[in-house]
């Protein structure tokens, strides 16, 4: 059950002639936060903090992170509970309603779920639109952002009713767009939904059967489908989340903000880290080159992608959930002897007993395993980010949801700290030298 913030005393600023007491708020649980609402107000000064990364943004009850020790959790459940004992719908429930659901109401859920996976007959001429060689992650921007042409109905974010029927779609639609733009990046004809399968399987077979061989899903792809949906469903007020909220608190509708997390995801310090670590594994080459390639990181020579993590300083705890996924798929139906693998394993081996590595804390992170993991399930690297993006629709919506009721929120206005000219006055263009 989500608590607001409690009253934990004050702080006293004190900026030349002028001081200022600041109320201190605690939530259930992290550090405590200096409330600087009125900072300005009385000091006529504002806070310095480039990338936002000592500000707290917004109040939430939906997801905590403790990277010293590498916990995150979602409502209070540790991912690796959710992860191995959950399914991805239940973590939708959990993260839109604050509750897992008894059986009743996820049953309702489900289900309302699987019959909104269709998409309207005249959206799949927006794909026709983008070329063929169109990167999938362009036509996820463009075409998740125009489903508000189609559904006027759940466009009034004031209303409750509404706001929860376009959570519905989104999660139900985004892996039918999601497969569609996979199908029109491989020049394959797309492929209906079915309301017999599970939402990781429905996904997949979405992918991957054609009209001249159906494709029968492998349950081990199902489950680490199912979880790379869970691992990744929510994190906190991270770069793509901060920009559904900031678009979110325009008042602008739940399908362009969805879309501004999509496009921030696209970002290659963010939702395309999987990739990168991929194509740093492809780099490499063969297992014999990785002693060359250690030092050269350790010169700063080579970048490493896919180790360590802005937030945990410790290991990622999606990521012990995720290797265990990398290795049931790779046994499933990796080659081992697959170069690619054969260093990833290597390289994984290094950095788990190098001194170097373990004293900067540079552990393999989800993005390490997760691309390994989809390229081994046939997945092109460009495809990774849609991925993301699908999986993270959820935690997105969920936090626009609680940014909508919470009726302290206002529009996003950051100031900055100015730099460039002071005032002049206008010289005519023959007058200057």
């Amino acid at each position: 059950m989500t608590e607001h913030a409690k009253p934990a005393g004050t702080a006293t600023l004190t900026y030349g002639d002028k001081s200022v007491e600041l109320p201190v708020l605690s939530g259930s649980t992290g550090p405590d936060v200096i409330d600087i609402r009125k900072l300005y107000g009385a000091t006529d000064a504002f806070t310095y903090d480039p990338g936002f990364t000592s500000t707290a943004a917004c109040e939430s009850g939906l997801t905590f992170i403790d990277g010293d020790v590498g916990t995150l959790l979602h409502r209070g459940y540790p991912i690796d509970q959710l992860a191995s004992k959950s399914n991805f719908i239940e973590v939708c429930h959990l993260l839109l309603h604050g509750e897992l659901p008894t059986a009743s109401e996820y049953e309702a859920f489900e289900r309302s779920i699987t019959t909104h996976t269709m998409l309207h007959s005249q959206f799949d001429r927006f794909f026709e639109g983008f070329r063929r060689d169109a990167h999938p992650m362009a036509i996820m921007v463009g075409t998740v952002g125009a489903l508000s042409a189609f559904y006027h109905d759940s466009l009034d974010i004031h209303d409750p009713v509404q706001r929860n029927i376009s959570a519905i779609r989104l999660i139900a639609k985004m892996p039918t767009i999601a497969a569609r733009a996979f199908k029109y990046h491989v020049g394959q004809p797309f492929v209906s939904p079915r309301n017999d399968l599970s939402y990781a399987e429905n996904f997949l077979r979405m992918c991957f059967a054609v009209p001249a061989e159906d494709y029968v899903v492998n349950p081990v792809l199902a489950r680490a489908m199912d979880r790379i949906f869970i691992l990744h469903a929510d994190h906190e007020q991270n770069a793509s989340t901060s920009t559904v909220r900031l678009a979110g608190s325009s008042g602008a509708n739940p399908f362009a903000c969805i879309a501004a997390g999509i496009a921030c995801l696209w970002g290659p310090s963010h939702g395309g880290a999987n990739e990168e670590a991929l194509n740093m594994l492809k780099e490499i080459g063969t297992p014999d080159k990785i002693p060359e390639f250690i030092e050269g990181v350790k010169a700063k020579k080579y970048k490493l992608m896919g180790f360590g993590h802005r937030v945990y300083k410790n290991y990622d705890p999606r990521a012990k959930v995720m290797k265990e996924s990398a290795d049931e798929v790779l046994a499933a139906v990796g080659d081992p002897n697959d170069p690619l693998f054969q260093v990833a394993k290597e390289l994984e081996r290094i950095a788990l007993s190098d001194e170097y590595f373990i004293e900067r804390k540079l552990f393999p992170n989800v993005d390490f395993y997760s691309g390994i993991t989809l390229s081994a399930m046939g997945f092109p690297t460009s495809m990774f980010t849609v991925l993301f993006s699908l999986a993270r629709t959820v935690g997105w919506i969920a936090q626009w949801q609680e940014m909508i009721g919470d009726p302290t929120q206002k529009i996003g206005r950051p100031r900055q700290l100015y730099t460039g000219p002071t005032e002049r006055d206008y010289v005519p263009i023959q007058s200057r030298g």
